[in-house]
């Protein structure tokens, strides 16, 4: 036969001390303390990795360096402050250039949204011949305007214009010019006397400039698209800093 219990002999009543308020307290403000340093770390983040997809953006589309002109800030940066409104708290960055030269600008704005370049007076764009030195003294690229104070024209020659293939096109050329048979040309002047030199050739009208009248550059990175992607991940990089 069972056992028979004819009245409880024991009895089980857990409870639970709650957490005073001060301590609730405590635990909200370790939790909003952590959230709002996730949120720095993870906008900061996103700045960065917005412009180094950027710059291998733009090096692998053939810009070079130019993408070094791209950057980022962001509120980590400048101190940790972060942007309140009544029941939000939110924390930013920003890609931007941190060049202001003209020519950067516009390189960028040029390869990023397409562009048609003009001469700003109305005349010809030069373009170099690949044969030619792409600088001269100072770091300057080399131009007709600075031919002659750089010597260029005393080493190789006058420049003098011709037509060129059709009407908008014109040449500057250097006549008599003799140029190295192998490696870099090194374009330079016929000697006075006529000769020319073992391992040079005479070119009769060494084209030194090619003047258009416009140019067109198609756009070759998004970057709106690369900041559009690194938005969407967000989410996952505010995850990864509060899993810290």
């Amino acid at each position: 036969m069972a056992p028979h219990f004819c009245g409880a002999i024991a009895m089980f009543k857990p409870t639970i001390t709650g957490p005073s308020q001060s301590q609730f307290r405590e635990l909200e403000r370790r939790i909003r303390v952590k959230a709002e340093a996730a949120l720095l770390q993870a906008s900061h983040r996103a700045g960065r990795i917005a412009t180094s997809r950027i710059r291998q953006a733009m090096s692998g589309a053939g810009l070079g360096r130019l993408g070094n002109a791209v950057d980022a800030t962001s509120d980590l940066d400048k101190g940790g402050r972060l942007h309140r409104s009544p029941g939000n708290v939110s924390a930013s960055s920003a890609v931007h250039l941190k060049s202001r030269s003209p020519r950067t600008v516009g390189a960028i704005e040029a390869y990023t949204e397409g562009a048609t370049i003009r001469p700003r007076n109305g005349g010809w764009l030069w373009i170099p011949s690949a044969e030619l030195q792409r600088r001269v003294k100072g770091g300057r690229r080399v131009t007709p305007g600075n031919w002659k104070s750089s010597g260029l024209e005393q080493r190789i020659g006058p420049l003098v214009k011709i037509p060129g293939k059709h009407a908008g096109e014109v040449l500057l050329i250097v006549p008599a010019v003799t140029v190295r048979q192998e490696g870099r040309p090194s374009p330079r002047r016929l000697p006075k006397r006529g000769g020319v030199r073992t391992g040079r050739v005479l070119r009769e009208n060494f084209i030194a400039f090619t003047g258009i009248r416009s140019t067109t550059r198609q756009a070759r990175v998004d970057p709106h698209q690369i900041i559009d992607g690194v938005r969407a991940e967000l989410p996952a990089l505010i995850a990864a800093e509060l899993e810290k």
